[in-house]
């Protein structure tokens, strides 16, 4: 039996921080998990600015109400979980990403929360499970599931090694040069096509 376990932003919709920061103006929160790979120096990063410009949850839920799922994407996740067991697995929170799950059909998703202050002030996030990615992905093969795995950044890596098979979708150039091992696709129609051959190999 195969599971596929899908990154959400960069795979199924665009990064939620970018868009924030454009709607805002203010570039520094363009940084992501594409470019920094220690995952709580990027959040402490972002919660500051957060704070230096009295940024609060109401302003960025507004942001991501506006943003919709990326061209073709709810086509190909109804196509994969037809096929098989689907799981987003995101290092998002879910206060951000309801609004998404919502556009996309209402996946299964895992991911963190986080912590808001009465005023909406975004003082702290709580991490579900520490590399959370990586150990859904041992939990389903250690229920004798294969697993094939889709992500996109840094923070993708260890799940990608811990699956069956491992996909880079849309990387960036760091990412790929770095993980060669990986093939890369950059739209859904290849990513499908990766996955089945992928699921060929794996014999199932």
């Amino acid at each position: 039996m195969l599971a596929v376990c899908l990154d959400l932003e960069g795979i199924l919709v665009p990064e939620i921080w970018i868009n924030v920061a454009e709607r805002t103006g203010i570039e520094a929160l363009r940084r992501t998990t594409r470019d920094e790979p220690d995952y709580d120096k990027l959040m402490r990063y972002r919660l500051d600015i957060l704070d230096e410009n009295d940024i609060t949850i109401d302003d960025i839920t507004t942001a991501i109400e506006a943003m919709d799922p990326f061209e073709g994407a709810v086509g190909f996740l109804d196509s994969i979980e037809r096929r098989w067991p689907t799981i987003v697995l995101s290092d998002t929170f879910s206060q951000f990403a309801q609004p998404m799950m919502d556009k996309l059909g209402n996946p299964t998703m895992l991911c963190h929360t986080l912590v808001i202050e009465d005023s909406g002030r975004i003082s702290n996030w709580t991490i579900r499970l520490e590399d959370q990615k990586r150990r859904t992905v041992e939990a389903l093969r250690s229920m004798n599931l294969e697993v094939v795995a889709v992500g996109d950044s840094y923070n993708d890596i260890s799940m990608l090694a811990a699956a069956s098979a491992g996909i880079l979708f849309r990387p960036p150039d760091n990412v790929v040069e770095e993980f060669p091992q990986y093939p890369n696709t950059h739209d859904y129609g290849g990513l499908m096509a990766a996955i089945g051959e992928a699921v060929a190999v794996l014999g199932e």
